[in-house]
């Protein structure tokens, strides 16, 4: 039997036949025999699907759940939308080249074009780009090798709480120690760690404006004190919203400070949009909130329409390496630039970030009306559909700002009695503590209450 299975079914009580039993599958046993320990997603989720459309998967037991998870936010559209279907099918039909390299294509020149369109104008005007492996940890390689070859330094400043993907280079700046440790001495170097401005759990003890202005100035010093025993950086890599580390907001005032503090240095600041790219915040990119305008943003999960693709935009005056300084064998994918600059447009045409932002403020709203009844939901944040709860112990002791601590195995609970119902959640935050929220953005009010209703009875259930 699946090991993942088996444990449900053992901690979990026995309820009403309404509620999903996960027991014994074929496609499950040997995915556990055969497939490497490092899985992940399936130990939690412990689901064989077959087929999906919308925000709605369907597993091979026939039984249907809701999608908030959605690829770790990678499908905009949700599963199978027909803007995606039809990008697709146009090419196979045309008999387009599938793989170029990096040879030029009209799909790859629209696809660069409907990029350029989306971005803020201020930004893209002096832009370059540069098209890499499939994944995000791909681009965020690029992103450091541009900045260290443009300005000659090598140390790099990242966030506490932050990740960039799970090559060495990427784990260099991850905050989460786990993934990190068992490697011993990462092949990077010359990472300094600051910290974010976490409100809930601020490293300051303030909390507040208060925090948001101690943070700057730990920076704005850390760069200025000849004593500091940081060498200038490259760079300054950040996510405007942290994803995995908890579905954490940074105050939009620190990110005008931290771009006002890098540009006065002479560092380029990389955003990190992976994640919270393309309408998902509410607006086309997170840091737009803050109406800044970065030097680097680097890209993947939905600018591939849900395949693979990944690129860094970045200023001109970056544009120092040398031709070959960057490959990937898979930065050619032509079906991903059809389907992602499908995407793009319907995201335009159909205003898709208010949207976004519409939904994400109704669930918010659902999820705080519960808070009022459960104590256990201790903080609610994020942007637009980028949502996370901090599930706390409020029987705890309290930190330095009152807050009580993080419970990770209620969280736990609470995801698994959320699947029983036929929800998809995944969790992340220090200690596994938060639910985080990443439906597709095509999401309804009437689905949004769904969602809502069902968190509301796993809650009930987790602490029953």
């Amino acid at each position: 039997m699946n090991v993942a299975a088996s444990v449900i079914e053992q901690q979990l009580s026995q309820e009403s036949e309404a509620l999903y039993q996960f027991t014994e599958s074929p496609l499950l046993e040997r995915q556990a025999r055969q497939e490497s320990n490092a899985r992940s997603y399936p130990r939690r989720i412990p689901l064989a699907l077959k087929r999906a459309r919308g925000i709605h998967v369907e597993d091979v037991e026939g039984r249907t759940f809701i999608d908030c998870l959605a690829g770790a936010g990678t499908l905009a559209l949700g599963h199978n939308h027909p803007v995606v279907i039809e990008a697709i099918r146009q090419v196979l039909a045309d008999e387009l080249p599938l793989h170029t390299l990096d040879l030029t294509t009209p799909v790859k020149d629209r696809f660069v074009q409907d990029l350029f369109a989306a971005l803020p104008q201020s930004f893209a005007r002096q832009a370059k780009i540069q098209f890499c492996g499939p994944t995000g940890t791909d681009a965020v390689e690029a992103a450091l090798k541009l900045a260290r070859i443009a300005t000659g330094r090598s140390t790099v400043l990242a966030f506490q709480g932050g990740y960039h993907g799970m090559s060495q280079g990427a784990l260099s700046l991850m905050g989460n120690l786990k993934a990190k440790t068992p490697l011993g001495a990462l092949l990077g170097h010359g990472v300094q760690f600051l910290p974010y401005p976490y409100d809930y759990r601020c490293p300051f003890g303030l909390s507040g404006k208060a925090g948001v202005q101690a943070n700057l100035r730990y920076l704005e010093n850390l760069l200025s004190d000849p004593e500091s025993g940081v060498q200038a950086p490259a760079a300054v890599v950040v996510e405007a919203v942290q994803g995995e580390g908890g579905v954490i907001p940074a105050d939009l005032e620190w990110l005008r400070g931290l771009r006002e503090i890098t540009a006065k240095a002479g560092i380029p600041l990389i955003l990190d949009e992976i994640q919270s790219g393309f309408a998902r915040t509410g607006r086309m990119f997170a840091f737009e909130h803050a109406s800044i305008v970065p030097d680097v943003v680097v890209l993947s999960k939905a600018i591939g329409g849900s395949l693979p693709l990944s690129v860094v935009v970045y200023r001109d005056w970056l544009d120092k390496w040398q031709p070959g300084a960057h490959a990937g064998t898979f930065r050619g994918n032509q079906m991903a630039m059809a389907a992602g600059s499908a995407v793009m447009r319907y995201l335009t045409e159909e205003d898709m970030a208010s949207h976004a932002a519409a939904m994400g403020e109704r669930l918010a709203g659902h999820l705080r009306e519960l808070q009022r009844q459960y104590p256990q939901l201790g903080d609610i944040r994020g942007r637009g559909l980028m949502l996370g709860v901090e599930i706390v112990d409020p029987d705890g002791t309290p930190d330095a700002l009152g807050h009580p601590p993080a419970d990770g195995q209620l969280a736990s609970r609470v995801q698994r009695e959320c699947l029983r119902r036929g929800l998809i959640l995944e969790l992340g935050g220090r200690h596994g503590a938060v639910v985080r929220f990443l439906p597709p953005l095509i999401i309804s009010a009437e689905q949004i209450d769904e969602v809502a209703e069902i968190f509301a009875r796993a809650v009930g259930a987790a602490l029953g």
